[in-house]
């Protein structure tokens, strides 16, 4: 059985003690391994350990109880300390009271007796500051050279300094024709004084007594000379400065380190040391910008050099803002225009002229480049253009002289960045070196002189030129689709444009009527654009479908519908062929040109034209079975290329002459069912009629008398 300890433990398991109980009853520890069953056996290991439960739980009660007895013995103790520390800190806190009471009177009885000595001593002491002045007064009244230790002994400066000041005070107001002489030898003695204290500081800088230096500053506190010791610090800070030739490198190491030692040194360092930074913009930095901007004769690196001088000032500035200069707190910014003043009143002349200059050197390359020499288009085509516009009938220009530039499109992307980089690196000078009430303003000018070069000069010369190099209405050579390639150029250069328009300018004239303005003058050339555009589709296009008239009207013949029953039959006609292949050119140049709604809109005009020349030419044919079956074939090859258009009103248009073309080939009884189904309801009867006659049996199979 187990010890009565073992109920003590605090690792107890009730389960696992019954389990191992049970276990030891049957005999599962000895080597002969467990018994059978025995219950009176496991009764009795039982009421055992119940027996030790109890005894256990008897003893558990006992001491319980004795540690809540000694408990309430412990608290009624410390109860009666708590009392009687109570007590005492009452008794300390009135004697504190007491001791307070008496610290207040007596201190109060010395300030007394402090403010009765200093009435005594003070007349005394100006006493004897004035017995001294008058005697060394009296010294300078007497004639012959002054002798006195105090003003011969260079350890005795400060007290002579103190003595010449003050008389120097007092002679000022003495009558000057009765001391005109003393007068003049205190100022003379003053004056040697001031200067044997400057220098003296001067030698103190240079050695780098820190202590010397701020004694001989409180002397000369009280001197007229004192700002020629703040002139005399400034120039010694800077006498071995300037190491660099870029000024702008050493101005903020020397501030930094001037602002520690005039904070060390003088009364009143914020003044000291507003005077140190005026000194260095007038004088170091404002000769340093003069002499750089000067010998910059080129207006790039003279605006390059300009921004980059304002933009390290302007650093600069910020930078030296967190030291306190004194009670102006605009003086940097007032500095810093004083030395930028007339380089920012001309700077958007010059910036206006350089890239106006800039651009057109760029489009003169380009030009010269392809060895072509720019020209005008002349009034009178502009005026036949507007005329064109309004009658909406197709132009003639250039009818009588063609001029073939070998696909050349006169654009560039690569000049078109030049000049976008030229007006950024321009809105971000212009946004650096513009006051807030001229940014506007001049953003606005930048972006006039970007507008002219870029889209009057280059897009719209470009777009000018391609439509004057379009082929005539009704070609008998295949046209040219070079304005594709001039119109896809043109769009992806004015895409840039707009996104510089978006990214750079906007940020500068937001909320500004320049804002709206710039807006009009970008609408208003890119619809004068536009119109070009859909002019020179127009003309593209007429060429395009006239070419096709031509090929049909020369490449179809009409044994091509009416050939004979022995002849092979081709999958489509020599003509359907050419035409399918002249127009593959065509679509691959617009897909690959155009964008966005410019290649839907092209393809729907084109899809109209093309649909009606079709339908007109098969009009011009008569039909054989065999024939019928053929010309179904080339409007499944036409219907096959307008499908890539993706339009359904011109898939409609195709499936339509589809089912008109079916009227050719079926059974002569059912057409009269035919005509009447659902397929042909949307078709006008006499269309219908005008694709019947044109059967070969028209006649012979008596159809018309079937269709009453």
């Amino acid at each position: 059985m187990s010890a009565l300890q073992d109920f003590e433990n605090p690792e107890f398991d009730s389960q696992q003690y019954v389990e191992q109980l049970a276990w030891r009853v049957l005999g599962g520890d000895r080597k002969e391994g467990p018994k059978v069953f025995d219950p009176h056996r496991m009764l009795g290991a039982f009421q055992e350990s119940i027996e030790m439960l109890k005894q256990m739980s008897e003893r558990m009660d006992d001491k319980i109880k004795r540690v809540e007895e000694d408990l309430q013995t412990e608290t009624k103790a410390h109860s009666g300390r708590i009392s009687t520390l109570q007590d005492s800190n009452k008794m300390a806190f009135v004697h504190f009271q007491e001791l307070d009471d008496r610290i207040n009177s007596v201190a109060t009885k010395v300030v007394h007796l402090g403010d009765q000595l200093e009435g005594v001593n003070t007349p005394r002491a100006r006493d004897d500051e004035a017995q001294t002045l008058i005697r060394y007064f009296a010294k300078f009244t007497e004639p012959g050279p002054l002798v006195d230790d105090l003003f011969s002994d260079p350890f005795q400066i400060h007290t002579a300094a103190d003595v010449i000041q003050k008389l120097q005070l007092i002679s000022q107001e003495l009558p000057q024709e009765q001391f005109e002489k003393p007068k003049q030898r205190i100022q003379e003695r003053y004056n040697k004084i001031e200067e044997d204290l400057i220098a003296e500081f001067r030698a103190s800088y240079r050695m780098g007594d820190k202590g010397r230096m701020k004694e001989l500053t409180s002397i000369l506190t009280h001197f007229k000379g004192y700002n020629r010791c703040i002139d005399a610090f400034i120039e010694e800070s800077q006498s071995h400065a300037f190491i660099i030739s870029d000024v702008c490198e050493d101005l903020l190491p020397i501030c930094e380190q001037a602002n520690e030692l005039v904070h060390e040194v003088f009364s009143s360092p914020e003044s000291v040391m507003g005077r140190f930074v005026l000194n260095l913009y007038e004088s170091k930095l404002q000769e340093y910008v003069k002499t750089t901007l000067k010998v910059e004769t080129d207006s790039e690196a003279y605006l390059k050099r300009l921004s980059l001088l304002y933009r390290r000032t302007s650093a600069l500035t910020r930078s030296l803002e967190e030291y306190r200069l004194g009670s102006d707190a605009h003086l940097l910014s007032r500095l810093t225009k004083h030395i930028f003043g007339e380089y920012l009143d001309s700077y958007i002349e010059r910036e206006q002229s350089y890239l106006a200059e800039k651009m057109n050197e760029y489009l003169e390359m380009y030009y010269k480049m392809l060895n072509h020499q720019k020209r005008h288009v002349a009034p009178g085509d502009r005026l036949q253009e507007f005329q064109a516009f309004l009658t909406k009938t197709p132009l003639n220009i250039g009818t009588s002289q063609h001029i073939d530039y070998k696909g050349e499109t006169f654009l560039s992307q690569e000049v078109a960045i030049n000049i976008l980089n030229e007006s950024k690196q321009a809105f971000k000078r212009c946004q650096l070196l513009s006051s807030p009430s001229n940014l506007a303003d001049n953003a606005q000018m930048i972006f006039m002189v970007l507008m002219k070069y870029l889209c009057a000069e280059h897009i719209d010369y470009a777009l000018n030129l391609g439509i004057h190099t379009l082929p005539l209405p009704e070609p008998k050579t295949p046209p040219e689709r070079y304005f594709f390639e001039t119109v896809g150029q043109a769009n992806a250069i004015f895409h840039l444009l707009e996104k510089q328009f978006g990214d750079v300018l906007v940020p500068l004239i937001s909320s500004t009527a320049q804002h709206t303005a710039c807006v009009d003058k970008k609408t208003q050339v890119m619809r004068q654009m536009e119109h070009k555009i859909q002019n020179g589709f127009d003309r593209l296009l007429t060429s395009i479908v006239g070419y096709i008239k031509y090929v049909l009207a020369t490449e179809q013949k009409k044994s091509d519908f009416r050939p004979e029953s022995e002849v092979p039959m081709a999958q489509f006609s020599p003509a359907c062929s050419k035409v399918l292949a002249f127009c593959d050119k065509h679509i691959d140049a617009i897909k690959r040109c155009l964008d966005g709604k410019n290649v839907s809109s092209v393809f729907l005009e084109f899809g109209i034209r093309f649909h009606r020349i079709i339908f007109d030419h098969l009009q011009n044919f008569s039909y054989n079975p065999r024939g019928a079956m053929l010309v179904i074939c080339d409007v499944n090859e036409y219907r096959r290329m307008v499908k890539t258009f993706q339009l359904p009103m011109v898939n409609s248009l195709f499936r339509m002459l589809h089912e008109l073309c079916n009227l050719l080939v079926v059974n002569s009884e059912n057409l009269k069912m035919i005509i009447n189904g659902e397929q042909l309801a949307s078709i006008e009867k006499s269309v219908i009629m005008s694709f019947i006659q044109l059967r070969s049996d028209f006649k012979t199979a008596k159809i018309a008398q079937q269709l009453r």
